[in-house]
């Protein structure tokens, strides 16, 4: 399984975005239709909210990549 460390400057990343950042998709956009697919889990529950608040402390997973959020 891969490992992302994401560090966030600021309170909170919505889900999309975080995809995003970390390299997982090109655009917000796609990561909407990601989150829409069922394939996201936060903290080991699927998350279907596109713009879910991601805060520190949270682990974000998709596939085989594990980001998680310091």
């Amino acid at each position: 399984m891969q490992r992302i460390d994401f560090e966030l400057d600021r309170e909170y990343v919505e889900l999309n975005q975080l995809l995003k950042l970390a390299g997982l998709c090109d655009s917000g956009g796609q990561g909407k239709q990601i989150v829409a697919s069922g394939a996201v889990y936060v903290d080991g529950a699927q998350e279907l909210r596109k713009t879910c608040k991601i805060h520190a402390g949270q682990v974000v997973r998709i596939e085989d990549v594990e980001i998680r959020v310091v």
